[in-house]
């Protein structure tokens, strides 16, 4: 019997160290998750978020479209978390795996049908659609949908933010990408090299606008993020600056 316990408490320690993410929110929530996409992440590599091609920007096939709740009307895109099929309630989980992956898209709501019966993107529902790569790592191409648990967590990215501004003559917007740390952003502002700082707004996900008149200006940008990090960017786009360039950073928040 005490060879027994002894195997049950490893068992016990083995899937604590599986639970332990590294944690930016609170508790592992339960949720449910289904998959879109192709085998190679087709159909996932555009969305709400404004990222364009993912691949272009290296997040790569691990993301995934939220649920309304959870979108927060792209409040949370570039978040980051980690899932784990619940195998306490589904026989479909793939045992003692993970999955992190990139908060880049929207689920929509569908009020035809009930949170409980097929509007599993509905309020106040918690879903996560994943990319099939994404979705393979923790379930069955069979599975149709599982339950899970989840917990946000800090990303990490390969080298710094990079900022892609485009629009026109009395209207830029910028796309903010490759966001380590807490991954998305609170507030933002804008400053030309003859302007003071100009607050900015939410566009769209990771689109940001309120500048207008800054052609031929060098461009400085400073993010809040919502974990509460203040970077200043100066002068990240030159004065010479053309619309649908982007510009890479060395500079990131800490994660």
């Amino acid at each position: 019997m005490a060879g027994r316990n002894g195997f049950f408490i490893l068992q016990v320690l083995a899937a604590v160290v599986c639970l332990a993410a590294p944690a930016v929110g609170a508790d592992w929530l339960q949720a449910t998750a289904t998959f879109y996409g192709g085998s190679e992440g087709s159909g996932t590599m555009v969305g709400a978020c404004g990222y364009g091609n993912l691949h272009d920007q290296g997040y790569g096939t691990n993301n995934a479209a939220l649920s309304t709740v959870l979108f927060n009307d792209g409040a949370s895109c570039g978040q980051c978390y980690t899932i784990i099929c619940d195998q306490r309630k589904s026989g479909m989980c793939r045992p003692g795996k993970t999955v992190t992956v990139t908060a880049t898209n929207f689920c929509p709501p569908n009020y035809n049908l009930s949170s409980n019966n097929g509007g599993l993107c509905n309020p106040p529902r918690a879903h996560f659609d994943l990319s099939q790569p994404a979705w393979l790592n923790i379930s069955t191409y069979q599975a149709g949908i599982v339950p899970i648990v989840y917990q946000r967590v800090n990303c990490r990215r390969s080298g710094g933010l990079r900022f892609t501004i485009t629009g026109f003559k009395d209207f830029q917007v910028v796309l903010v990408t490759n966001m380590a740390g807490s991954g998305s952003i609170k507030s933002m502002s804008a400053k030309g090299t003859n302007t003071g700082w100009i607050q900015m707004s939410r566009n769209r996900g990771a689109i940001w606008h309120g500048m207008s008149g800054l052609e031929k200006q060098a461009l400085s940008f400073s993010i809040t993020s919502t974990g509460g990090q203040n970077i200043v960017f100066q002068n990240v786009i030159p004065a010479d600056w053309q619309y649908g360039q982007t510009f890479s950073t060395r500079q990131q928040f800490d994660y």
